[in-house]
């Protein structure tokens, strides 16, 4: 058998993609390993904004925000998806046809450059490490099937071969992947109604993990000093500054927003009414930074000055507003 799809309903024509990264959200790509999950787990015909409690614990860790991705405890207790650490001990086309076989996807890390869903970005272009999802693996037309960022996509011809590395001569002092083993055999299908009640058991239990204080307060003191940094590094510096700081935060508060709609949508109108606020103040966030990405970024080509508590203040204030919301609600 050479073709192993582990998911057999599924293909790239069509694939609709989750409502998560409609061409309506200000962030369309989240992070390389939350994007997985969530289409994974929408791919399985669940629903992802369940496991989305998480981004409540967002916090500036100094040089970047959390880079934020789901539990494993979590997948499983509310999907069944169990995911396990997977020893790269031997090449990775050979766990591939082992464990594909078996009926477990393999999410691992990869080359963009080899991407083709990255075209126009990096895909022949810059070597940049991201994280994929191995789903259909057909060793005779060399093509392979994976989850990747916003979607579900498929490689093939060369691309196939770097991916896997099978031109490559013998090297000893060339790295092993990280790689997870990820079984959707034992899949829990809720009803809607008992899915919110465990997602806001988890809502409860990350408002305890939060930052002590306004993390945003103190990323808009950490912004002071960096902007010089920022002038004198230039527009590629830059952009891997925002993508750490900028994107994530963003991104994050934009799925907490999302999470705590779809919980009041599921709890009903009381609930939803009372879980207002703190929704506005997550979009709030969100769309501050999505605007922030384009005016920092011609204030450091222009080397022009910025007031951090013009830029921040706002969004430090609806986080202290959502989260006092969500004191009172949960």
């Amino acid at each position: 058998m050479t073709r192993l799809r582990v998911l057999p309903d599924l293909q790239v024509d069509p694939y609709v993609r989750s409502s998560l990264h409609s061409e309506d959200c200000a962030w369309v790509e989240k992070n390389c390993y939350v994007d997985l999950f969530i289409e994974l787990i929408h791919a399985l015909k669940l629903e992802p904004k369940a496991m989305l409690p998480f981004t409540l614990a967002m916090d500036f860790e100094g040089d970047q925000w959390t880079f934020f991705k789901p539990q494993h405890s979590e997948l499983r207790q509310l999907f069944g998806i169990d995911v396990q650490e997977m020893n790269c001990w031997r090449p990775l086309i050979e766990h591939a046809q082992e464990h594909m076989a078996a009926g477990r996807l393999i999410a691992v890390e990869a080359n963009a450059h080899w991407m083709p869903d990255t075209a126009g970005t990096d895909y022949r272009q810059n070597h940049v490490k991201t994280t994929i999802m191995l789903a259909d693996l057909d060793m005779d037309k060399q093509r392979l099937g994976y989850f990747h960022n916003a979607g579900y996509y498929q490689l093939e011809g060369e691309d196939f071969r770097q991916t896997f590395r099978l031109d490559a001569e013998p090297d000893p002092s060339y790295l092993p992947l990280f790689a997870e083993l990820v079984r959707v055999d034992r899949l829990v299908r809720r009803p809607e109604k008992e899915l919110a009640e465990m997602s806001r058991a988890l809502v409860k239990t990350y408002l305890g993990y939060r930052p002590e204080s306004n993390p945003i307060t103190r990323f808009a003191e950490r912004f002071g000093r960096e902007l010089p940094i920022l002038h004198a590094k230039g527009l590629p510096h830059y952009h891997a500054w925002a993508f750490s700081t900028i994107r994530q935060l963003g991104a994050a508060f934009e799925l907490a927003a999302t999470h705590l709609q779809w919980l009041g949508e599921v709890e009903g109108t009381q609930q939803a009414a009372a879980l207002a606020p703190a929704v506005t103040s997550f979009q709030q966030i969100s769309q501050g930074n999505k605007a922030l990405i384009l005016k920092i970024a011609r204030a450091v080509n222009g080397k022009r000055q910025m007031d951090p508590n013009e830029v921040f203040g706002e969004m430090a204030q609806a986080w202290d507003t959502g989260m006092t919301c969500l004191d009172a609600v949960i």
